[in-house]
Parts: C-alpha cells; sequence; structure tokens
C-alpha cells in the first residue's frame, strides 16, 4: 500500500515530552521514534543492540530531534528494565510515553518446540512489556502513555509460530489489565495491532518464502503507518482512549 502516513509538519504534540522505545534502532520502533521526534519529542531508544540504538539515536539528532539516546537493554531483564527508566529520568526529569515495541518471532513446528524456545519468545514479547508498564505506572505522571505493539496474530495466527501468537494475545489481555491500574493515575494504556508490514521479520518468515502464508503486497502497510497510530495513542487527542486494541492491517483481518 502506497505510504500516506506523513507527519504534518505543524505538528507538535509531543513537544517538551520524552517517550522511551523498546526495540527502537529498526523497523516499527525506529518509525515510531522518527514520528515521535518529528512531534518534538525526546527520545530514548533501548535496543539489544546498543551500537545500533546509539548511532539511531545520532541519526535522529541530526534529522531534527531535540534529544535523543541510545540505550542497551535487555528487555526480558529487569535489571536493565530499571536501569533504562532511571537514566531517561536522569537525563530528562520525566518519562510521558513508552512505546513496547520489542519483539522476536521463532519458527517451529509445535512438536518441535523446547521451554527454552517459549521462555526466550515470552521473554522478550510480553514480559519485556510487563516490565516497562510496570516502570511506568511507578513514575510516570499522569497524563502519561504507554503503547504497547502486539500483533493480528493476537486474532489469526499460522503454523508454526505458536510463541509468538500467543504471546501478542497476552500483550493485548496485559493492556486492558494495565489499563483499569493506570487509569487511577492518570496513565493511559493501550495495544496496536500491526498487519502485513514491509520490515525485514515479514519477508524473512518461513512462512511468507515458502508460500504457507500468502502475502498480497497490495495489503503490505510501511512502518509509518504503525507509526502514525502509536503516535495518536500516545497523543492527549486519545484522553478518552484507554485499554483498546487498534488494528492496523488494511483491511487483512477483516477478510480473514
Amino acid at each position: 500500500m502506497p505510504n500516506t502516513a506523513e507527519t504534518p509538519t505543524s505538528c507538535r504534540r509531543f513537544a517538551g515530552k520524552t517517550a522511551i522505545v523498546t526495540g527502537g534502532a529498526s523497523g516499527i520502533g525506529l518509525a515510531a521514534a522518527r514520528r515521535l521526534a518529528a512531534e518534538g519529542a525526546r527520545l530514548v531508544l533501548a535496543d539489544l543492540h546498543g551500537e545500533a540504538a546509539d548511532s539511531a539515536a545520532r541519526a535522529l539528532v541530526a534529522a531534527g530531534a531535540a534529544e535523543a539516546l541510545g540505550v542497551a537493554c535487555d528487555v526480558s531483564r529487569d535489571d536493565q528494565v530499571e536501569a533504562c527508566m532511571r537514566r531517561a529520568l536522569d537525563r530528562f526529569g520525566a518519562v510521558d510515553v513508552i512505546v513496547n515495541n520489542a519483539g522476536l518471532m521463532t519458527f517451529e513446528p509445535f512438536i518441535d518446540l523446547t521451554g527454552a524456545d517459549w521462555a526466550r519468545v515470552l521473554g522478550v514479547d510480553l514480559m519485556g512489556a510487563f516490565l516497562f508498564i510496570r516502570q511506568g505506572l511507578l513514575h510516570m505522571h499522569a497524563g502519561g502513555a504507554i503503547v504497547n505493539v502486539s500483533s493480528i496474530h493476537a486474532r489469526e495466527t499460522e503454523p508454526h509460530v505458536a510463541p509468538y501468537a500467543a504471546a501478542k494475545a497476552a500483550l493485548v489481555s496485559l493492556t486492558r489489565s494495565a489499563a483499569i491500574e493506570g487509569k487511577p493515575r492518570g496513565i493511559r494504556v493501550n495495544a496496536v495491532l500491526p498487519g502485513a508490514i514491509d520490515t525485514p521479520m515479514l519477508w524473512e518468515n518461513p512462512n511468507v518464502k515458502s508460500g504457507v502464508e500468502r502475502i498480497d503486497r497490495s495489503e503490505v502497510g510501511h512502518p509509518e503507518d504503525v507509526a502514525a497510530a502509536i503516535a495518536f495513542l500516545a497523543a492527549p487527542e486519545a484522553a478518552f482512549v484507554q485499554g483498546t486494541a487498534m488494528v492496523v492491517d488494511g483491511g487483512r483481518l477483516a477478510r480473514l
């Protein structure tokens, strides 16, 4: 699909705000960081690959971001998540937005999966979001927003991705639970469910390569499409949106 999710040049919804984006060095995470930066946000890019996060942060600043900081962070580890939040608070004084985007997939038949496979995927895709949500509820002020990047695999899935589908479905439920507890604190928690998005994760998917999952290129979106939805859910305009899961898939689920 054509990329129509351009950032309005006059839009400064996040001026003076600080956002943490996990998995922020590439793909949807980097697109979200660019969108938030273009609207005035200061960025903390938390990524397993610290050098890539640093490089992406420098590129954001070169492109006009107010400030950007790269942080090496394994989101499945409580101590590293806490340290990331502490660095953000020490540097910027407050955190206003958290985008839980870090994720990974494994491609194995169900009967070949091991407990370690499950733990690895759920550790990043679900535990990582939980840990950052907890930090958000502990440290964010009223008006804060958390956006979790789930997937349409939470609704409809395919063979050989059971841990990923389970984690993304659980993330939708976690979003609702966190929204209930965040509401009295003035913190909103929502999710986006991307469909087929033009990232390496899509084209490296063995199911796509083998034809098990057929991708109509007219229904492949861009990372910027998801970033636009993330920015909306994080913005003041979405002040009455709480605990929802917004599908961003070009209508793919509607025809399944």
